[in-house]
């Protein structure tokens, strides 16, 4: 299927027809004859229905042809247009008859995203930049559907280059159809999830309940930033954040159950100590980036507990995620108690005074995030209690100084707070998630003598102030996959 693009020209009173043959469109050639009047990229590409009468300057991409002006007719001058550089118009083409001089059909996808590919200029000495693909109702509709032209639309997406691959829409009937740890709605009412082929990338999602469950986020909004939702079954916890173009909703599913802390992917010798610490006292740390599964891990281990052990557990989180609150039949013979308790207005530690009062076994923080709850958080480390805390940290080491920093913070003197952390705590694990498809934890592991009396390399370590565990943590991880005991005795 070829198609042309024709431009009457006047030269003196002669009018000259130049018709341009096939899908490459050349706009210098047409200026053969004269300075033309008007700018050529600004002018729509026309199909012609007729065969050209003269196909002798093909070769070139251009045919001419004589038309009869009123004046009487004069000779066209003979000179062959120059070879030009393409630029391909993204409209889809009428029916006409097939032209000998017909493109070989690309292979490269379509997409309303990417500009499309310029072909390498024939004998042209210099290279001019290629036009810029402008996202116009034309283009759209030739080559997207009417959904991704929606989602365009409404994101008013920029200028992509040319590498930039075709987007697709995941369709399905409900939320609850499709797995997804995190969804993020727009302002502009469109839904992302990650998606799976890449590590970063997003791809649009469409349900047919989507507007039930933009209506359920702005019925459960609280007035605090975080809080937790309900929708057709499914927990989320919800950060709502307010951009320049509006209000977004930023979502994480939560699990319908707490998985057992032996499905997770972690070491089985690093998860055998954390589960033989149900009867200690001290703090668990469990820092790692955003997103990295902190939390699940500190839920799916002191869920454990309650099911070893038995006892009563406090959670104070904002707001409460995995589904702990409940009953525990206990092997001991006994039970084991959850309530799940949120924060309001970031009253962390008004939230862990209260815990204290109610005379836990277990207390499970959320997030250490504010420096009165990294102070409370010592407090009850160094009282009897198991406490079980995520921070934000980059290292082992950055989740032990992000602890001193806070509590310091809270007004107390540097070299207590180390003390307070030397003496309460009892591991620190770091977690990180590899992969695309298939997320495998790897961490990283530091652990103190549960005996407080007795004498511990790590503990020292944290009361001078200048932690350095690299040596501790490859020393520790050797024992613990050979079976040895990391301390003589655990009493």
């Amino acid at each position: 299927m070829a198609f042309f693009y024709y431009e009457n020209t006047k030269i003196s009173s002669i009018t000259k027809t130049t018709v341009f043959v096939g899908d490459k469109i050349s706009l210098q050639s047409v200026l053969k004859y004269g300075t033309m009047n008007k700018n050529l990229e600004e002018r729509i590409p026309m199909f012609f229905s007729k065969k050209p009468q003269n196909l002798n300057d093909q070769q070139t991409g251009s045919v001419s042809l004589e038309t009869t002006p009123k004046a009487e007719p004069q000779p066209i001058p003979t000179a062959q247009p120059a070879p030009s550089t393409a630029v391909s118009q993204p409209v889809q083409p009428a029916p006409a008859q097939a032209s000998t001089s017909t493109p070989a059909p690309s292979t490269a996808p379509a997409s309303v995203y990417a500009r499309p590919a310029q072909p390498t200029p024939v004998s042209t000495p210099e290279t001019k930049p290629a036009p810029t693909f402008k996202l116009t109702q034309a283009n759209v509709a030739a080559t997207a559907s009417a959904d991704v032209q929606k989602i365009l639309e409404k994101m008013k997406a920029p200028t992509a280059t040319s590498k930039t691959v075709s987007p697709h829409v995941i369709k399905v009937p409900s939320l609850n159809s499709i797995f997804f740890p995190d969804l993020w709605l727009t302002p502009e009412g469109v839904m992302f999830i990650r998606d799976e082929r890449t590590k970063f990338a997003l791809v649009p999602l469409q349900t047919d309940d989507q507007l039930d469950f933009e209506k359920a986020l702005e019925q459960g909004y609280t007035g605090s930033s975080s809080y937790a939702l309900k929708f057709a079954g499914e927990s989320y916890r919800v950060e709502r954040v307010v951009t320049t173009t509006g209000v977004q909703y930023n979502c994480r599913k939560m699990p319908r159950s707490t998985p057992d802390i032996y499905d997770l992917g972690l070491p089985e010798p690093v998860i055998n100590y954390l589960v033989g610490l149900a009867t200690e006292s001290g703090l668990i740390l469990m820092g790692g980036p955003t997103g990295m599964g902190k939390t699940t891990t500190c839920s799916a281990l002191i869920k454990k507990y309650l099911e070893n052990e038995g006892g009563f557990l406090y959670t104070v989180e904002d707001p409460p995620e995995m589904p702990l609150d409940g009953l525990y039949p206990a092997k001991n013979g006994g039970l084991g108690l959850c309530k799940q308790t949120p924060i309001e207005n970031e009253r962390w530690g008004d939230g862990l005074k209260s815990a204290l009062r109610s005379k836990p076994r277990y207390i499970l923080v959320g997030e250490i995030r504010t420096p009165e709850t990294a102070s409370q958080a010592l407090r009850a480390a160094t009282s009897g209690h198991l406490v079980i805390s995520t921070i934000h940290a980059n290292s082992v080491e950055d989740a032990l100084n992000s602890v001193i920093k806070y509590a310091t913070a809270a007004g107390l003197q540097e070299s207590l707070a180390a003390d307070l952390l030397g003496r309460g705590i009892l591991g620190v694990v770091h977690q990180k998630l590899e992969g695309i498809r298939v997320l495998k934890p790897v961490i990283r592991c530091a652990f103190a003598n549960p005996n407080p009396a007795a004498a511990d390399q790590m503990r020292m370590i944290i009361r001078d102030g200048k932690i350095n565990l690299s040596t501790l943590m490859e020393m520790q991880e050797t024992k613990l996959n050979q079976g040895k005991p990391l301390f003589k005795e655990i009493e």
